[in-house]
């Protein structure tokens, strides 16, 4: 086998960044620089780094105590103690705006003197107002705002006692309602290892509490998420503006974002940053170049800009690995004739047996000479396996004689057919006299009937995991 992708360039990254350590006093304090780091038990696509025999070069170097990346299709290509219970802060809105969306989209959201002084991180919103809930969202998730949240969770919670017969004047009681509703959401999604016990991820004082996920629980939240265009509108927004009834008149404010990715690194669209001294820096993040959705998750970063640093090595370790992988290689090639009357030359791919013929076979080439197929180059090389058909008779040019698969790590990842480069024609009927002779006297001998189909394509090596140092 070639090592097909050998010459592509690999990015050299250490695995330990030796410099002197800067100790800065500040409010009393020295600040420590945390630095990257790859580890043997962070897993790539199932398997640890460790077990793949996976270099430096080839792995993620995060500072987070827990990540986790997740494509669209919900495989996870990327894990650090994905499953360990953390605090998650304002993360937590992610799961308010799902409940809020999912059960009350259209509901009008009050702001109550409780909500405008919950405190911290603030939409700038103050008791009286009134907007509707997408704008409340944009509230929610662009500002962060815990005023948002609260507003969000007595509103919709009240919705929902008043359906079951209870007391919509306790806000309590509301929130509660809501919170409730966050947990049974959670369930329903598969989140095994998240409690919610407010709308908003405050994690001391008087919100201390047993509040937790993990960033495997996150990731497959957010995915559920940013397939509302509600939601997914409001977290690709770094500048937006809402409406709010205040007064009796309409008053506009201006919202930007905590995420520092959106216009900043390609296809970031969303989504929501999160920070308590509980929970440190964390983030979840989404980018699409056009080829689906990618999600990250970082949680425990050390500082603000870390988490995005964090986020935007696992998103550059995906696009580096993801490659378009030619399903032809041939050893030769042949003129073929398509039905108008042009030529061009293609990859001889198999000789496929004729039945009609003791010894004769057509060339094949596949159905799209030049077909790709995008694949993760880490997860191991790609294997191939033909099916031949039963071919008797006149055989024209573009016919189907096979099909080719592809597998990478036992998954088909590519299914092609194969046809034929050129016309062959049918035995005449003398011919067809003269084989039937020579079979009935080779089934004596034992001698083969007919030719084998043989299988020309190679699957080239994808890539050489000790072309760097290993860890």
């Amino acid at each position: 086998m070639r090592a097909f992708f050998f010459a592509r360039a690999r990015k050299a990254v250490g695995a330990v960044v030796a410099c002197g350590l800067a100790a800065a006093l500040t409010m009393g304090t020295f600040a420590v620089p945390a630095f990257a780091e790859v580890r043997n038990a962070d897993i790539v696509l199932g398997q640890t780094v460790e077990s793949r025999g996976l270099t430096v070069a080839n792995s993620p170097n995060i500072v987070a105590s827990y990540a986790l990346l997740m494509d669209e299709d919900g495989t996870v290509y990327f894990e650090r103690d994905a499953d360990t219970e953390s605090k998650i802060a304002s993360i937590t809105k992610v799961m308010t705006a799902i409940v809020a969306l999912d059960d009350a989209p259209d509901a009008t959201v009050t702001v109550s003197a409780e909500a405008a002084s919950v405190g911290e991180s603030s939409a700038q919103l103050i008791e009286g107002d009134t907007m509707s809930m997408s704008d409340a969202v944009k509230a929610l998730l662009v500002m962060s705002g815990n005023d948002a949240a609260q507003a969000i969770a007595e509103t919709v919670g009240a919705q929902r006692l008043s359906t079951q017969g209870g007391d919509t004047s306790d806000s309590e009681a509301c929130v509660q309602a809501f919170i409730d509703r966050m947990n049974e959401k959670a369930s329903e999604l598969g989140l095994e290892n998240s409690v919610f016990r407010n709308p908003h991820g405050l994690d001391d004082g008087s919100w201390e509490g047993d509040h937790h996920s993990t960033a495997r629980d996150v990731a497959t939240m957010v995915r559920y998420a940013m397939q509302n265009e509600t939601f997914r509108n409001s977290v690709n927004s770094a500048t937006d503006v809402i409406t709010v009834e205040r007064d009796g008149d309409e008053t506009t404010l201006e919202l930007e974002s905590t995420d520092q990715l959106l216009g900043v690194y390609e296809g970031a669209c969303g989504v929501k940053t999160g920070f308590t001294d509980a929970a440190g820096y964390c983030f979840a993040g989404a980018a699409n170049r056009g080829d689906g959705d990618l999600y990250t998750v970082v949680l425990g970063s050390t500082e603000d800009p870390q988490r995005f640093d964090d986020t935007t090595a696992l998103f550059d370790w995906y696009y580096e690995h993801r490659i378009d992988y030619p399903l032809a290689h041939a050893p030769r090639t042949a003129t073929m004739q398509s039905a108008d009357g042009s030529t061009k030359e293609v990859p001889v791919v198999a000789e496929v047996s004729l039945a009609s013929w003791v010894d004769r076979t057509v060339p094949a080439t596949l159905d799209d000479p030049d077909a790709t197929v995008q694949v993760f180059d880490l997860n191991g090389n790609i294997s191939q396996e033909a099916t031949f058909d039963t071919v008797s008779g006149a055989v024209r040019a573009g016919d189907k004689v096979g099909t080719l698969t592809f597998k990478q790590h036992n998954e088909v990842v590519a299914e092609v057919d194969m046809v034929a480069v050129e016309d062959v024609a049918a035995p005449s009927f003398f011919e067809g006299i003269g084989i039937w002779w020579d079979r009935f006297f080779r089934s004596f001998s034992g001698a083969q009937s007919q030719a084998e189909s043989v299988l020309l394509n190679d699957t080239p090596l994808i890539v050489d995991k000790t072309s760097a140092t290993s860890l």
